[in-house]
Parts: structure tokens; sequence; C-alpha cells
């Protein structure tokens, strides 16, 4: 069984609770895209619209090798379409206030197995059923990783360690997911030639962050702190999300382990494995859900105290180190998330003939997931190989 072989592959579309008027403050796009990031449309279309990018709001980001329709608020008047490479947005009304990721609703899945046998439909049909009975922990999926390093380390985590240096050696020198080549080319360059920032400040992409950060540099060779401050707060956010992701995986494995006991199989999460349990609503309410790690997270029930004391430990980390004070405008985010991952309106079409591996067949299942749930992690359960 094969997924996502080509975008279409992975369709995703978002469901918002906030509904367009005919008056207000900011425009409302619907959005198409294909093969880009969502901060890559951000900037697509703020060029398009000779509007800076922090006049468009986004409320979630998508996977960039999907087709994905999302939505975008616009501060004051757009015209009634934008189109660039890779997206097309369409003006849908106005709304009296940008939107937040609390107005998703949550997102609906159309995915294409591929390369499958003419009876795995019955196969792949109870396995859907079976999750959206027993249901998954539902951890971050693969995409939230990718400013993972090539050691194995996150921007995030040396952030947290208060390692200024090492957090901005990492974001100037280590490749990333979504890195356009000329990103990469110049990280390699940084990598050999750590230091010498007049170099590197010639060597730097244009239009790009990294000029800023690097023009300081040339100025204060060694300011860290104030350094990495200059990067873009959006990106900082990302790195800090990335690796308090981590860390909340970790601790719902070891808390659901205790409570659900040996796992069935397991999936690979930055290059972890992390259990899946069956029948895991058995042993956990729908509503169960543990704090996102921060310096203000409580604990309340002791089996997840024990479990976030050990995730911290091995981490070399303590609950009080889960603040950014390295960071002035970047911050670890608060709240709740919930430990059961339930897929709601699935459904599997018909085998088909697979027009993209001759002689085998293809179908299609659908579903939908509340907001901040992976699909990639319901694939991965479908098929962990």
């Amino acid at each position: 069984m094969r997924s996502r072989v080509v975008a279409e592959d992975f369709y995703v579309e978002e469901r918002i609770a906030l509904p367009p008027s005919e008056s207000g403050p900011f425009t409302l796009y619907r959005i198409l895209k294909r093969g880009i990031t969502t901060l890559e449309v951000q900037a697509r279309m703020a060029r398009a619209l000779r509007r800076p990018p922090s006049a468009l709001t986004f409320p979630a980001l998508k996977d960039k090798q999907a087709v994905a329709v999302q939505y975008a608020t616009l501060r004051g008047d757009g015209p009634a379409q934008v189109e660039g490479p890779g997206f097309v947005a369409e003006r849908v009304g106005r709304t009296a206030r940008p939107l937040t990721p609390s107005d998703l609703r949550g997102n609906h899945f159309v995915l294409v197995l591929r390369d499958l046998g003419d009876t795995e439909d019955q196969a792949v049909t109870a396995q859907i059923e079976a999750i959206g009975q027993e249901g998954l922990p539902n951890y971050f999926g693969q995409q939230r990783f990718g400013s993972q390093t090539a050691s194995g380390d996150f921007p995030g985590r040396r952030i947290l360690l208060r390692d200024a240096e090492g957090a901005l050696r990492a974001h100037l020198t280590e490749p990333m997911a979504g890195d356009p080549p000329e990103v990469r080319a110049f990280k390699k360059v940084a990598a050999s030639h750590w230091g010498e920032w007049p170099l590197l400040l010639q060597a730097a992409p244009r239009p790009s962050n990294y000029r800023s950060v690097l023009t300081y540099l040339c100025d204060h060779p060694q300011d860290w702190r104030h350094a990495l401050n200059l990067v873009t707060p959006r990106l900082l956010s990302l790195y800090l999300d990335a690796y308090q992701s981590l860390l909340w995986n970790r601790i719902a494995a070891r808390y659901l382990e205790q409570l659900a006991g040996k796992a069935s199989r397991t999936v690979r999460l930055a290059r972890q494995a992390f259990p899946l349990f069956r029948d895991l609503s058995r042993h956990i309410s729908a509503g169960a859900s543990l704090p996102l790690p921060s310096h203000r997270a409580v604990y309340t029930d002791p089996l997840a105290a024990e479990a976030a004391a050990h995730v911290l430990h091995s981490a070399s980390l303590q609950i009080g180190d889960l603040k950014a004070r390295l960071l002035q405008r970047a911050y670890l985010s608060r709240g709740q998330r919930r430990l059961l991952l339930l897929p709601q309106e699935a459904s599997v079409s018909p085998l088909s003939p697979d027009e993209r591996f001759v002689g085998h067949f293809k179908l299609t299942i659908a579903f939908t997931l509340p907001p901040g749930a992976y699909a990639t992690l319901v694939l991965q359960a479908l098929h962990p190989g």
C-alpha cells in the first residue's frame, strides 16, 4: 500500500466557525494551494497584494505535499481573486476581526491509497472502523518536527536551555524541512564559515531575515541573544512549538503506557518510536487531556506528573526551564491537548484500477479530524511500514 504518491492523493479542507458577512474591516479569502507551504502562500500572496505578510492572518499551517483549502483574513480591502505560483485565493466576504486558531472547527480529509491488491480494501475498511471506535493517541504528527536538525536536536531545545549561540547556529546552518534550494546552499556556506559574518552576509539570500541577523552580527560578533531575537518571531515560535510538541508526545506516550499497558505497535515521529494501543478508548475518556509542557503547566494526575517529570529529566530540563527566557517576542503555547484521537465521518470507497500502478488498485478514504489533529498519524496507523 502506498500513500501520497502525488499531491492530489492528500486533500484537506479547513472548516471554520467564523461566517463571512457583507461588511467589516477584514477581507476573508478561501485559498486553494498545491505543493507549497502555508508560509509560502502568505509571502506570495502578500507580494501579489503589495502588502506586508503581517497583513494576512492564517489560523493554521497546512502540509506542503498536499492539495489544501484553507482560509485567511486580510486587513482592509482586497481584490476578488489573488493568484500566484501554487495558489489561488477567492474573496468570500468580510469579517469583523482576523481569523484565529479558535475559529477552526476541524479539517476534512480525502486520501487516496494506491498499489493495493484486490482484497486489501477489506483490511483498510476494518482498520478505519477500528480506529474510529478505539481511537489513537493524539500525537503531534511528523510535519510538526521540520526544525529537527541532522543530529536530532531542536533549536527550540537550545532556546529552553538558554543556549543562544546553539539556537542561532541551528537557525543559520542546519537544513530544515521546507527550505528552498537557495537557503540550503546558504546554510552549507554558513556551516563551513561560522563566525565570518561579512562573508555570510554576502552569501545570504536576498531578501531574507537572515540578512538582518547577519548585519547585526557584523557589528556585534558575539551578541548571540540579541541576534537571536532578530529572527522572525513567527519562526521562533515554530521552533518552540516543535520541541514542546515532542515533549508532549513523550509525556503522553509514557502516561498512556501506564494506563493501557503494552503497545500493539508503534509509529515513528521525530525519528523516535511512539506506542499505539488497542481499545484505547476503554482506558481514557474522549475528553481526557494533558497540559502542553510549560513552566506553568500543572499535572494533577499523579501518573501524568510522574510521566512529565521523567520526560523532562531525560531531556536535562525541569518544569521551570519551560519558559523561553532568551526571547522577547516568542513564547511556549499554553493550554491542554486531548489524549484521544477519534476520526469522524469516516468512509471508504470501492476499489478501482490504479492508473499509476498498472494491475493494482486504489481506494479513497475520507474522514474529519478536530483542529490540531494529524491525518498523517491515521495514515501511519493504517500502514505503519
